[in-house]
């Protein structure tokens, strides 16, 4: 509908208007009618705030009679409610132009607001005042908040805290403090951060004031990290450390608290200096360690669950709170094992045997295989002395072999035991690892332990009979070189039996190496010079033996051609 029309619509003469102004003008003096004059131009100025009554209201603009010889319009979008517009209302408008295209005037109550606000703003706030207005919208970097003009709420500004998705706060009404007030671009910058972190401040030197170790306070849980949990104790963050918060073993602080919970902790340690409060959560119940001594004693055989392992041992839980070590040594009586996890795994359970308990040091010793009997407890009845075994060769030392005759039994084949006349230095010259050996049981030692092998002993002593009868001292005997040392060679006469070629014995001239005389494998013809039936030793001499045949017969042949020679040089 045309604005003339409009206007039409609801009576109203321009005409009469104009006459009764001219009516009321006549009946002023010259100089009352000049200010009259002058006040209505300058009433009517672009930029001035006048007053206006609502004349009609359309869906798209609203109708204003300003007291101008034309009336004013609004664009509706400029009121957020149009049902709460009624003709006749008064307000008061910014006028923005005077008589347009339409012949109307242009008018924004919005602009008037903002302009009456900003001015009620400088009039009654200063920089540092405390303000509340709602959030009407987000902007960059922000919030607009309604305090009759808007005002800018950095998002920084927002909370002691990143606040999130900061559009949570539209139409939530906010109390801030007025960090800046900029007259000439009439922009203002407040804060709601501060006045929380100023309370809390105040907060925070009230609990300092009176907090005290040892008492017990509720708190709520801020934040958690993995060495523990923040939590607010009403003005100040105060640190609960992982390991004060169970009795018992948590990965994660996350495992028993949440953000925003509250809970009841004990004061352990305040530091008013720096500011800092140390929290237990553990310490608000009785620690299990208190009557564990009543509760474990020694030989006590009980269930529990690995909860965690070590290269040298197993923590088996028996209860919140109370861990004991399996050490790997108590483990198995039988099993060689390099590492725990060979025999259990974490959340496996276990029986266990209670050796030792420490409680101030909240300490436990247990064993896995103190709950079955020791196989050691039947050794002696199971390998009494002259048992013949059967084992493998597991080890090997410089003084001897270790044999397991059974899974985790190792008997010792003592190198002086190998060979009755053999000489062995050491005996990896017999054996290696995974030979199959047969012994005799010597004795046991249950206590120890230990188990004595002879390999030797299967067979009788040659020394009691065989070799005294069947060699004498100054016999010629033949043998072969079966090892070299620096003090002479060993040469086997028959199997099992050597005697020493000492290298003083090797020839009529000194020799510094046996090794210029003799070499392994030789074939040689020796004297017996030495047979000692207690110590069970051979001496041999290859100087004082007779010269082989061989040779015997080559230096007879060189006699002859040297005879032979003599002859015809005669």
């Amino acid at each position: 509908m045309p604005k003339v029309d409009v206007i039409r619509q609801y009576n109203i003469n321009l005409e009469e208007i104009e006459k009764e102004l001219e009516e009321a003008l006549g009946t002023k003096k010259p100089e009352e009618m000049e200010k009259l004059y002058t006040e209505s131009i300058r009433n009517f100025e672009v930029g001035s705030i006048i007053k206006g009554k609502v004349l009609a209201v359309t869906p798209t603009e609203i109708i204003i009679d300003g007291g101008y010889k034309s009336e004013g319009m609004i664009p509706t979008e400029e009121f957020d409610d149009l049902s709460e517009i009624k003709v006749g209302d008064e307000m008061e408008l910014l006028l923005e132009s005077v008589e347009d295209d339409s012949g109307l005037i242009k008018l924004s109550k919005r602009k008037a607001d903002r302009i009456r606000g900003w001015e009620k703003i400088i009039t009654e706030y200063k920089e540092g005042d405390v303000v509340t207005g709602r959030v009407i919208r987000k902007i960059k970097g922000g919030l607009l908040v309604d305090l009759g003009i808007p005002v800018f709420l950095p998002a920084s500004q927002i909370d002691v805290k990143p606040p999130g998705d900061i559009a949570n706060y539209i139409g939530k009404e906010v109390t801030c403090r007025i960090l800046k007030i900029d007259e000439s671009r009439q922009n203002i910058v407040v804060s709601r951060r501060r006045l929380l972190e100023e309370e809390r401040d105040k907060q925070k030197q009230k609990l300092l004031a009176e907090i005290k170790v040892g008492e017990t306070r509720k708190g709520v849980v801020k934040n958690l990290a993995d060495f523990g949990a923040f939590v607010d104790m009403g003005g100040l963050d105060g640190l609960l450390h992982i390991t004060d918060m169970s009795w018992g073993r948590i990965s994660h602080p996350s495992e028993m608290l949440s953000i925003g919970q509250e809970i009841e902790v004990k004061i352990l340690d305040v530091d008013k200096e720096k500011d800092k409060i140390a929290l237990g959560l553990k310490q608000t119940t009785e620690s299990p360690w208190a009557k564990v001594e009543e509760k474990y004693p020694p030989g006590t055989k009980v269930a529990g669950q690995v909860v965690n392992i070590m290269p040298y041992g197993a923590f088996v839980k028996l209860e919140d709170g109370i861990e004991g070590l399996v050490h790997i040594s108590e483990m198995s009586w039988t099993r060689r094992i390099n590492q725990p996890s060979e025999l259990v795994a974490i959340g496996n359970t276990v029986e266990v045997v209670i050796l030792k308990v420490n409680k101030e040091k909240q300490e436990i010793s247990l064993s896995m295989k103190q709950t079955e009997v020791s196989p050691w407890d039947l050794i002696e009845q199971k390998y009494s002395p002259g048992t013949k075994v059967k084992g493998k060769v597991r080890n090997l030392a410089s003084y001897g072999v270790f044999v397991e005759i059974e899974e985790g039994i190792d008997g010792l084949l003592h190198v002086s035991d190998i060979s009755w006349s053999k000489k062995v230095t050491h005996p990896s010259e017999v054996f290696k690892k995974g030979d199959t050996v047969e012994a005799v049981v010597l004795s046991v030692d249950k206590e120890k332990k230990r188990v004595a092998l002879g390999m030797k002993q299967l067979a009788a002593d040659p020394w009691l009979k065989d070799i005294p009868e069947k060699y004498a001292m100054g016999d010629i005997v033949k043998g072969r070189v079966t090892k070299i040392t620096n003090f002479g060679a060993f040469v086997e006469l028959e199997p099992g039996v050597e005697g020493l070629l000492h290298i003083s014995e090797l020839a009529e001239k000194k020799v510094s190496d046996p090794q210029e005389v003799v070499s392994i494998g030789d074939e040689l013809e020796v004297k017996i010079i030495r047979l000692d039936v207690a110590q069970r030793k051979l001496g041999l001499s290859l100087k004082q033996a007779p010269a082989p045949k061989a040779e015997e017969a080559k230096a007879e042949e060189g006699t002859l051609q040297g005879a032979e020679k003599s002859k015809g040089a005669s």
